[in-house]
């Protein structure tokens, strides 16, 4: 892959982690009053059982989201450290040259096809 298309990906793959890092931010932190919670604690919602299922639901959907970004975060930089270590579109199982249609829909991949759906 020549310099070029890797500073495309490389570009991408920053501007994605931001967002990412951002997302994480805004899941992780909510305000209350002067005191900031981490989305992930429980909420309070009441006492009822319809509250107490509100609260559950709640919290599993935030640890949920926040587990989502925390891996593709991990993901983005990774496919980072592959640029600079000049692995970048290489699957790092195989060796083989990993198909730029991929990279084009998933460019923080570091495994083929192949390897991929044999994890």
């Amino acid at each position: 892959m020549d310099k070029k298309t890797i500073e495309v990906y490389k570009d991408r793959l920053e501007k994605e982690r931001e967002s990412l890092k951002h997302q994480l931010q805004l899941v992780e932190r909510k305000a209350m009053g002067d005191k900031e919670v981490s989305q992930a604690d429980f909420p309070d919602y009441g006492n009822k059982d319809d509250d107490n299922a509100a609260e559950v639901a709640t919290f599993a959907d935030n640890i949920s989201i926040e587990s989502d970004l925390k891996e593709n975060l991990d993901n983005v930089e990774h496919a980072l450290r592959h640029i600079a270590q000049g692995k970048f579109g290489v699957c790092e199982k195989c060796g083989k040259v990993i198909n730029i249609e991929r990279l084009k829909i998933y460019p923080s991949a570091t495994l083929c096809v192949t390897c991929s759906s044999q994890k």
